[in-house]
């Protein structure tokens, strides 16, 4: 019992919040509140979900916030030619940032968090260099903020783009030949190379994976706030990291959930807006400085819990 309630404390967690929120804040359900929570954490629910791949092999990927900084730069240089070049040219980047990552993991056989640490900085940097250290704005006459602004059926575009893309993860991951891979190679990877699994192969798709939708998060980003922003990424790892162990991947590899990654960040979505609530109130008056330190103590506390949940079934805490 208390192990089917807590791969399920998550979804609990998220109900409570909305619950509470809806009985304390007058405008709480409010469809602008909800739209607005919704469009804006569409761009960290892409970068988790990559995350939540890469953990699901036991590795990392502390390189996405800066990926989706530079590809927010790079659609918003190209956005005077249109949505598609401009999501195109985004998506690239993240792709090609990506496929460096994968690469050097399997075919180096360099360690992921060396990796990519290293191509954090080379993304951050390279961001900046294109952008010439300051925001890049975009052309308001293509179309191109509709991908961050607009609504289809009364529903933010960027929420439309990360449930389908949480729709396509699932069936990956639960559903298809790749997915057992991906968790076989995390719970066991000399197991899965005895098997006659594709470990390279599986590794460097999940980077590439991670990259291309980090890429993609970058064009809603600038989409929506009408700039490129060589800066803004900064912390997006830590966010996907936390989001990602909070729906129940283990940090060791092995298993995954992206039901539960797409509730993780909803629920540290709703933290922040209960906060600002909370400020509008008069309550309480925290700087947007405090999202970090909350961030890096929630995260804290869940591989704690992670940690002691792997002691108590007798499996080792790390690989």
């Amino acid at each position: 019992m208390a192990r089917r309630l807590g791969s399920h404390a998550v979804f609990l967690a998220l109900l409570a919040l909305i619950v509470f929120g809806a009985l304390r804040y007058e405008h709480f359900l409010g469809w602008f509140n909800v739209a607005t929570l919704l469009r804006y954490n569409a761009l960290f629910a892409l970068v988790a979900l990559g995350m939540c791949f890469v953990i699901c092999t036991g590795g990392i990927d502390l390189s996405v916030g800066a990926v989706a900084a530079l590809g927010s730069v790079v659609s918003a240089l190209l956005s005077a030619a249109g949505p598609v070049p401009a999501m195109l040219g985004g998506v690239g980047a993240g792709l090609a940032v990506g496929a460096l990552n994968g690469a050097l993991v399997t075919r180096v056989g360099l360690a992921p968090f060396v990796v990519t640490l290293a191509t954090m900085l080379g993304a951050g940097g390279t961001a900046l260099l294109l952008a010439g250290n300051e925001s890049v704005a975009v052309s308001y006459d293509s179309g191109f903020v509709e991908l961050g602004q607009g609504d289809i059926f009364g529903f933010p575009v960027p929420g439309w783009i990360g449930l389908l893309a949480y729709v396509v993860g699932a069936v990956l991951l639960n559903l298809t030949a790749f997915g057992r891979t991906v968790l076989a190679v995390g719970g066991n990877e000399d197991a899965a190379r005895l098997m006659g699994l594709p470990v390279g192969r599986t590794f460097f798709l999940v980077y590439l994976m991670s990259g291309g939708l980090a890429g993609l998060s970058g064009v809603l980003l600038a989409a929506q706030f009408g700039a490129g922003q060589p800066i803004e990424g900064a912390g997006w790892e830590l966010f996907a990291i936390a989001a990602t162990v909070v729906g129940g991947t283990l940090l060791t590899g092995g298993i995954g959930s992206i039901g539960g990654t797409l509730a993780g960040v909803l629920l540290l979505g709703l933290i922040f807006n209960i906060l600002n609530f909370e400020n509008g109130l008069g309550t309480i008056s925290l700087s947007v400085y405090w999202q970090s330190v909350i961030r890096g103590l929630f995260l804290l506390l869940v591989v704690v819990l992670q940690a002691r949940l792997l002691a108590a079934r007798g499996a080792p805490a790390t690989r």
